[in-house]
C-alpha cells in the first residue's frame, strides 16, 4: 500500500485523519464557516484535516435538487478558502473536461460513487497530478476496486486511495460490509465513509433519506477495522441543509465523536 502527503495530511500514515465539509457550496461564507469550525476541532485534537465541498451536485435525485455554485464559482470560492485556511481541499469531479480546472484550486480530486468505472474521468483525474479519491460504487465489489486504482496508477499518478460508502441492498437501502475495508486496504489506503453509508438513497419523495443515529456506530467500527481515514458530511444546520441533509452529521456532534475514534484508533494499533 502506497503512502502520499496531501499538504500537511499524509495519507496512509499511522495517524487517521479526517476528510470533512457540508455536502455542497451553500454559500461562501457557509462553506468559509464549516472549514473554520471544523479546523478548530481538528486542530484541537491534532487530527490530520481535509476540508470537503461539492461545486456541483450533478447526480441529484430530482432535477429540482440544488446543485451548488457552479464550477467556476465553486472553484474561486474553494481556492479562496485554501488560500485563507491553509487547509488541503478535496472536491467531486463528473467530467473529464472539468478535471484541470478544478485541479487549480484543490489537492484532490474525487471520483463519485457512480463513476468510480468510468474510465475518462479516472483518466483526466490522475494525470492533473493531483491526489484521486475513488469512492467505491454501491455496485462494485471491492476487489474490483483494484481496476480503478490500476488506471490512476497507469497514468502515471500513484496518489490515490479508496472510500467505502455502503453497498446497494434491496431498494432505497445501504449496509456495509467491513469484511471490504480490509480487501480494499490491500489495493490502497482506505477511508470510511460515515454519513453516506447511513442514507436512505431515493427514499423521501425525490430526495435521499438517512439513519444519521448510526453515524457513530459505523464509524467506530471501521476505525477499529484499521481504516486510514474517516469522511463525514457535517452540517450546522442538517435540517436545513440544501443537500444531504438527512445524513449529515451535527457540527456539534463532530468533536466528541473524533475523541472516541482517536481512541478507538490508539486502541486498535496497540493490540496490533
Amino acid at each position: 500500500m502506497n503512502d502520499f502527503e496531501v499538504g500537511a495530511v499524509r495519507v496512509g500514515s499511522p495517524s487517521l485523519f479526517l476528510i470533512a465539509g457540508p455536502c455542497v457550496i451553500e454559500s461562501e461564507a457557509h462553506a468559509r464557516f464549516m472549514a473554520e469550525s471544523i479546523q478548530r476541532i481538528t486542530s484541537d485534537l491534532k487530527v490530520p484535516y481535509i476540508f470537503k465541498a461539492s461545486y456541483d451536485k450533478a447526480n441529484r435525485t430530482s432535477a429540482s435538487g440544488f446543485r451548488g455554485p457552479g464550477l467556476e464559482e465553486g472553484v474561486r470560492i474553494l481556492r479562496r478558502i485554501a488560500e485563507s485556511t491553509g487547509l488541503p481541499v478535496i472536491t467531486d469531479v463528473h467530467q473529464a473536461a472539468d478535471c484541470e480546472r478544478v485541479a487549480e484550486a484543490v489537492d484532490v480530486l474525487q471520483i463519485p460513487a457512480f463513476l468510480c468505472r468510468q474510465t475518462d474521468l479516472l483518466l483526466a483525474a490522475a494525470r492533473t497530478g493531483r491526489a484521486v479519491n475513488i469512492k467505491k460504487g454501491q455496485f462494485v465489489a471491492p476487489w474490483d476496486m483494484g481496476y480503478a486504482v490500476e488506471k490512476v496508477t497507469g497514468a502515471g499518478n500513484p496518489r490515490v486511495f479508496l472510500t467505502e460508502r455502503g453497498f446497494s441492498f434491496g431498494y432505497n437501502n445501504l449496509v456495509v460490509d467491513m469484511r471490504s475495508l480490509a480487501i480494499m486496504r490491500k489495493i490502497a489506503p482506505v477511508v470510511f465513509d460515515g454519513t453516506h453509508s447511513v442514507q436512505t438513497p431515493s427514499s423521501a419523495g425525490g430526495q435521499s433519506g438517512g439513519q444519521p443515529e448510526f453515524i457513530p456506530v459505523l464509524a467506530r467500527a471501521a476505525v477499529a477495522a484499521g481504516v486510514d481515514g474517516v469522511f463525514l458530511e457535517v452540517h450546522d444546520d442538517p435540517a436545513n441543509a440544501k443537500s444531504d441533509g438527512a445524513n449529515a452529521l451535527n457540527l456539534k456532534g463532530l468533536r466528541p465523536l473524533l475523541e472516541s475514534l482517536l481512541a478507538i484508533h490508539t486502541a486498535a494499533r496497540e493490540s496490533l
